[in-house]
């Protein structure tokens, strides 16, 4: 186990969670109601929100996500893999069934930007935009930023999450499957990361 773990830590995560993806294509409306009732039960609404839209600073929405992505991150949680406290124990004991379920309710919810979201800045958007261009956020992320299969909606996503989640990113202290990130963002400026989340946050 601890040499799966450290190879799933060098950057192979997706792999443990790879089974699960093909479920989603077809997902059902009852995986969705299933995942609505676990959620309730888990607590999910406390911090990401009733409906999915998060109103707490860092706490990153997930109505609309992709739920390939949501699952992986769940079985990550679950097994160890990102060390997320507060993700312990709502993770703790879900079975791959579950995860499904889950994923299925949080991208099912109508996507929509947090109540609290600060207004445009012009100034810093089209620094972002122009910072966003020759990153290529758009291929994987998708011209919209709407994400597809494990990479994540990330429009309209909390500006406080974003420009954390980067900032972990550049400083190399995120792992899983989605490292390529860490090389993407390396040498941005805090205050670049700054108008690259506000850019996205209004999108």
């Amino acid at each position: 186990m601890r040499g799966l773990r450290a190879l799933l830590r060098g950057g192979l995560a997706l792999a443990l969670a790879l089974p699960l993806l093909g479920a989603f294509a077809g997902a059902r409306a009852q995986d969705a109601a299933r995942g609505a009732a676990l959620a309730e039960e888990r607590g999910c609404g406390a911090c990401h929100g009733p409906r999915g839209v998060s109103a707490i600073e860092n706490i990153p929405s997930l109505a609309g996500q992709q739920a390939e992505f949501i699952a992986v991150q769940l079985v990550l949680f679950r097994e160890g893999l990102r060390d997320v406290p507060p993700m312990e124990a709502p993770s703790a004991g879900l079975t791959d069934a579950q995860v499904e379920d889950l994923a299925a309710h949080f991208a099912s919810l109508p996507h929509a930007p947090p109540e609290d979201r600060p207004a445009r800045n012009a100034e810093a958007f089209a620094r972002g935009e122009a910072l966003a261009g020759p990153l290529r956020c758009g291929i994987c992320h998708r011209a919209d930023l709407s994400g597809q299969n494990q990479v994540p909606h990330i429009a309209a996503q909390r500006e406080d999450f974003l420009a954390g989640t980067l900032r972990a990113y550049r400083d190399d202290q995120r792992r899983g499957s989605d490292t390529q990130m860490n090389g993407v963002v390396k040498g941005l400026s805090d205050a670049d990361i700054a108008a690259i989340a506000h850019y996205v946050a209004q999108r």
